[in-house]
């Protein structure tokens, strides 16, 4: 990778961290409503990114765009919490599905607590939707699906981006 490139890549990295970071409950109610709807907002939440960083420092899983875990409490009055971990994807990569997998038990793993992976694809390809990873062995099996929303799709919906109020409308139409 050369400078110019690693440089283009932070520049994309940080706006999708910042406002993320900032927009939290926004990003979720826009991207993930029935999240949004199961989190007990009022109770808070709290960015771990140095928990997954070392969750996932000593993997090789590729290039990372807007990697971040976010500890909530649910809604329905449990008093479990549970993380999510949100993946911004912003290029094709085969072994994604599996990088979310990796991800996934490692944090459960790691805080035995429940763990929502949920993806944005910010790639260009209208085809690539990867939203589930697994395999089967003799009968052994594992199956992991995850949401995932496909920055593409908003296009169509333009006119319903322009009158929207909530932030990631406006992120949406500048990526």
């Amino acid at each position: 990778m050369t400078g110019a490139t690693k440089e283009l890549q932070a520049d994309y990295d940080t706006p999708w961290k910042d406002v993320l970071e900032t927009y939290f409950e926004q990003f979720t109610n826009f991207f993930f409503p029935a999240v949004w709807a199961g989190i007990d907002w009022d109770k808070g939440y709290e960015f771990l990114d140095k928990e997954l960083q070392k969750v996932v420092r000593d993997a090789v899983l590729g290039r990372r765009i807007g990697d971040k875990l976010v500890r909530v409490w649910q809604a329905d009055g449990q008093e479990a919490w549970v993380l999510i971990h949100i993946e911004v994807q912003g290029q094709y990569e085969p072994a994604f599905a599996e990088r979310i997998y990796v991800y996934n038990y490692r944090l459960f793993d790691r805080y035995q607590r429940r763990v929502a992976s949920l993806v944005v694809l910010a790639d260009r390809s209208a085809t690539w939707r990867p939203n589930e990873y697994g395999y089967d062995l003799w009968g052994s099996r594992v199956s992991f699906h995850f949401p995932a929303v496909k920055l593409l799709d908003y296009a169509a919906h333009w006119g319903d981006l322009t009158a929207s109020k909530n932030p990631f409308a406006t992120v949406v139409m500048a990526h």
